[in-house]
């Protein structure tokens, strides 16, 4: 592609290129009598997005990558304790008919745990950073501060990324998928910006993604004054131009695909298992009971309106040598 567009460049008359690398964004033009040398960014060239997790539905996350280690230990701790485990432990069973189930589904997550598994992500960005501390100015709280205190120079424990996050959720009435969302806009910022998050940036790069993540994912979206009654410190003008840099470091793509939302879920569950935050299982309400029965009526009334456009459920053998598309046979007796 990029073999094409440089011809493409050089036969329209343009000024002709000479050398183009993707891994620093350089471009050396040649004119008549000088070279000159110029740093542009090619992002929509020179960037796979089939890499990225935020927009491919086959890419794994960031936060699973980074969560490897700790997954791993947590397995062979596990391990460890059944071999020193003399006798299994007694487990009771139920006896009545109760079902027990957990009330989070990828079209409505529980909000509780959905928040502890996103602010757990989080964490393992900031403690598996790496060597370099990438950062832009906007996301810095030694020159934006968002309260009176110093910032924190060291990493935070998953409890104060909970707490940050649980305060901004619940004073603007956030859905959990609005927490999802947040987390696929963080790491989309990350890939497209090629930045770290560090002790003195991850509260601002989560407020930005929190504040984008409500106004595209809720029909009733939270004005950025109100952010400003709920952190003290920070002014509206710091937040318009918070959400405006946000915007233009993810190049205005807020587009999230179903695909996507639903990988992010699946994965934010498996990492709660691996570190033992379970979902919460409470028994079979006749509420529940009745919305799964209404649901399951919905599928089963589409199914039947297609056997009856010629889908049909039965077939004579009377003609089955003849038949194109052969189902397996079956015969009563």
């Amino acid at each position: 592609l990029i073999s094409a567009l440089l011809s493409l460049w050089n036969d329209r008359g343009g000024r002709k290129i000479e050398r183009l690398t993707c891994s620093s964004c350089h471009y050396k033009l040649k004119d008549d009598d000088d070279y000159v040398v110029t740093h542009i960014k090619l992002s929509s060239v020179c960037k796979d997005f089939d890499q990225d997790p935020s927009t491919h539905p086959t890419a794994g996350p960031l936060f699973m990558q980074r969560s490897r280690s700790d997954v791993r230990n947590c397995k062979e701790k596990r391990r460890s304790q059944i071999n020193l485990q003399e006798k299994a432990p007694l487990k009771k069973s139920n006896s009545c008919s109760t079902i027990y189930l957990d009330d989070s589904t990828v079209s409505q997550p529980n909000l509780r745990c959905t928040i502890k598994c996103v602010t757990l992500a989080i964490y393992y960005h900031i403690r598996d950073r790496g060597g370099q501390q990438r950062t832009i100015d906007i996301f810095d709280e030694r020159l934006h501060p968002l309260s009176k205190e110093p910032p924190e120079m060291r990493d935070p424990d998953h409890r104060t990324i909970y707490r940050f996050v649980r305060t901004l959720f619940n004073a603007a009435q956030l859905s959990a998928e609005c927490a999802i969302i947040t987390l696929v806009y963080l790491e989309r910022l990350l890939t497209y910006a090629e930045m770290d998050i560090s002790p003195c940036s991850w509260r601002r790069v989560v407020l930005g993604a929190v504040l984008l993540a409500s106004k595209v994912w809720d029909d009733q979206a939270v004005w950025n004054v109100d952010y400003c009654q709920i952190l003290k410190e920070i002014t509206v003008e710091d937040m318009n131009e918070l959400e405006r840099q946000f915007l233009e470091l993810l190049q205005f793509n807020i587009n999230v695909p179903a695909s996507v939302y639903a990988k992010y879920y699946f994965d934010l569950r498996t990492l709660a298992d691996h570190n033992e935050l379970a979902f919460p299982s409470e028994p079979l309400s006749k509420e529940r009971a009745q919305k799964l029965e209404a649901m399951s009526r919905v599928c089963e009334d589409k199914l039947g309106e297609l056997h009856r456009n010629g889908f049909k459920k039965w077939s004579s053998l009377d003609n089955v040598n003849n038949v194109s598309v052969r189902r397996s046979t079956a015969i009563l007796s």
